[in-house]
Formats: structure tokens, sequence, C-alpha cells
């Protein structure tokens, strides 16, 4: 199925935290959206990875996006070997998109990092015609890598003022990682009560930059380009 955008993280949830507002304003604007997981998050500290799923789910009918798959890879222990590689290359060349989005390029999880580095070679082995798998060869015209846990200076920034309050339902569709103060539950740093407070205003950091209340911002390892000065904002 192809899509225009398709986005990869390490662990469900990763994307409504990273990047879930630009994709809900691409959506408002028609273009078609492909989630995937890597993982299932099996070894993270709050419930299973079976509710995570859920949650996964549940996220991805609130976003409208055309799929939502999981890779089923190990959780902290998955490798760059040809498997994974190819697992992640078919992904990208069934849905056939213009632009992948993926993890921060440093990160205080491991595993973020990690994922991205693993997905953008997939995106440029996915255009070499002698790997062979089941789908024909397909180069992404544009991968972006999302800011998430640490601060980083971002080549784009994307306006998402419009669409904050669906935002936030999408990072609510994982109710389970979040504060509940009924729960005995270990707490980790996702599920203490000042996160979500903390993770509005790390939105609103790049206001600074564009004058817009709430933004995400992406890195780009290639020189972006425009045809005039008056195209940029």
């Amino acid at each position: 199925m192809h899509v225009d955008i398709l986005a990869f993280w390490a662990h469900p949830d990763d994307i409504e935290l990273g990047c879930s507002w630009t994709l809900l304003k691409h959506i408002s604007a028609w273009k078609s959206i492909g989630l995937c997981d890597l993982t299932q998050w099996e070894l993270w500290t709050r419930w299973s990875a079976e509710l995570r799923l859920q949650e996964a789910a549940k996220a991805q009918e609130l976003m409208w996006a055309n799929f939502r798959i999981n890779l089923w890879m190990s959780d902290w222990f998955f490798k760059r070997n040809q498997s994974n590689l190819k697992k992640i290359i078919s992904v990208i060349r069934s849905s056939t998109p213009e632009i992948v989005l993926l993890p921060a390029i440093d990160d205080r999880h491991p595993d973020h990092w990690r994922a991205s580095k693993l997905i953008a070679d997939a995106c440029f082995y996915a255009g070499l015609i002698k790997i062979e798998t089941w789908e024909a060869a397909h180069r992404p015209r544009l991968v972006l890598s999302y800011v998430q846990d640490i601060y980083l200076q971002p080549d784009i920034v994307v306006d998402i003022s419009d669409v904050m309050d669906k935002k936030l339902e999408l990072i609510w569709a994982f109710a389970s990682q979040f504060h509940d103060p009924s729960s005995s539950l270990p707490e980790t740093p996702i599920s203490d009560p000042r996160f979500l407070d903390a993770f509005r205003w790390k939105q609103a950091v790049y206001w600074r930059n564009i004058w817009v209340a709430y933004a995400e911002g992406f890195l780009s390892k290639r020189t972006l380009w425009v045809a005039s000065f008056f195209d940029l904002q």
C-alpha cells in the first residue's frame, strides 16, 4: 500500500511523542501515512507488551493512519544485521513513501539512536536493485529524523499549533505509560507527574524561532534547498 509519509520508531508511543503533530497536520492536508514499530517494547517497566500493542492500535485509529505494523525485533537487543535490514527494506519498498521519518539521531534511550541509524541505512539500501526482496527497489526522496528526549537544534521546524489538542489525545492512548496516582507500578521518567507538562513546554521551545505556539523539529543529513528565498518562511 502506497503512502506519502512512512514514520518509523523503536517503541510504540515514540512516534506519538516525537512527531505525531506533524503527521496529523499532513493527514489534514490529505496526505497518506504509514506507521512502523520495530519492537513491542516488551522490556519496558510498566505493564505488558500485549497492552502496548492494544494502545498502539488505538493510537493508529485516532490518527487515521493507513496502516501500523510491528516488525517484532527484540526490544533493547535488536541488531544491525541482514535480517533486520531486509525487514525494514521490505516495508519501504512495499509502501513506496516519498518521505521517511526516523527516531532521533541522539537521545537518552540507546534504542532510539540505534534504530535511527538502522532505518537510515535501510532507506539507502532499499534503492539498490541487487538487494533482493519480493518488492521492487524504491528509495525515499527525503529522510528526516525527529527530536525526542534530548534537545537537538533542528534543520526544519513545523508549526503544529492547530493540532496540539489532538496530539495530547494521541499520547493518552498510551495511558499505561503515564502518571496514575492509584497505580502501584514502579515509576519511570515518563510516568512522573511532571512529564507531560515538561513535554508541552519542550514543544513550545521552538516558538522563539518561528513565533508560533507549538512546533516540532526535524534534522536532515543532506542539504535541503529551495528554488527561491521567497519559498522560505
